[in-house]
């Protein structure tokens, strides 16, 4: 008999390293209650965080970014300006760890779990990449102060399109690599990137929790934010549950320094997962969202 699952899709917010918060607690939750979602819907570092754990590489995971970071004293090298080097370190440490975790084997073990769609942000045909760039994060930062809106709106208003592209469109390691740091990319840290000849940027600029990209008519879908909302700010939608930390996480998003602060956000997704597992198994499946 075939028994439909309790979430048939599960979106990655972005954020950096907070996103280690979402290892957390799926790796908490989907054991317990039998994680098989249809879809996955990501961007930005929640789309790495995505694979990563449905290729079953969870604590490889943990253990590379805490080692990672533990050996990289510094978050920007201004010497290196004077020997041509990158002043930030952080593009070529993620795309190392994102090829020495997904291998043949687990691209090979992607394609046969669910569809996972990735969101990219295109810029305006009317700024460059570097203007479009500024304005972009200008206007997102802006947003997300004065308003903490969980789906910014300011970026598509300006003319920024979203692209959405399938881990299923990708025939290697490196080409998962690129898609995935191009959902990333977020100048300083990492330069402007390209596919297909055309400039793309962090596709959390569209929206960095990517409800729209599934389709509109999907039900039972589990939401996972890495940045802690007031409650007023969480959306109610039937049909769509929002998870969110039970505090804020505190190491930075791009702090490349902070092997403690990724293991914090870890483990505070295990305790909220715990405690999400606890509240789900006393609310009637047709009280979810």
């Amino acid at each position: 008999m075939n028994v439909d699952p309790l979430f048939s899709s599960v979106v990655f917010a972005g954020g950096g390293n907070r996103c280690l918060w979402q290892v957390g607690f799926w790796e908490r939750v989907a054991p317990e209650l039998t994680l098989t979602p249809k879809t996955i819907a990501a961007v930005s570092a929640g789309a790495s965080m995505a694979c990563l754990i449905l290729c079953g590489r969870i604590t490889e995971t943990l253990e590379y970014f805490q080692k990672m970071t533990a050996g990289n004293p510094h978050n920007i090298y201004p010497a290196n300006i004077f020997r041509g080097h990158p002043v930030f370190p952080h593009l070529a440490m993620y795309r190392r760890a994102l090829l020495d975790v997904i291998d043949d084997h687990a691209l090979e073990t992607l394609r046969t779990g669910p569809e996972i769609r990735i969101l990219l942000s295109r810029p305006p045909a009317w700024a460059g990449p570097k203007l479009a760039t500024f304005i972009g994060f200008l206007c997102y930062s802006v947003e997300k102060k004065l308003y903490s809106p969980v789906h910014p709106t300011f970026s598509s208003r300006i003319g920024f399109t979203p692209e959405v592209v399938t881990i299923d469109a990708c025939n290697s390691p490196e080409e998962v690599a690129d898609l995935l740091l191009q959902s990333s990319c977020t100048p300083p840290f990492t330069p402007v990137m390209y596919r297909n000849g055309r400039p793309v940027l962090d596709g959390g600029l569209i929206d960095n929790v990517p409800v729209k990209i599934l389709d509109e008519n999907e039900k039972n879908v589990l939401v996972l934010l890495t940045r802690f909302y007031p409650p007023e700010k969480i959306p109610h939608i039937r049909g769509r549950l929002y998870v969110q930390p039970s505090q804020p996480i505190e190491v930075d998003k791009w702090d490349y320094t902070n092997p403690k602060g990724l293991r914090d956000a870890y483990d505070l997704g295990r305790h909220d997962g715990k405690i999400f597992i606890e509240q789900i198994k006393r609310t009637p499946t047709n009280k979810l969202g």
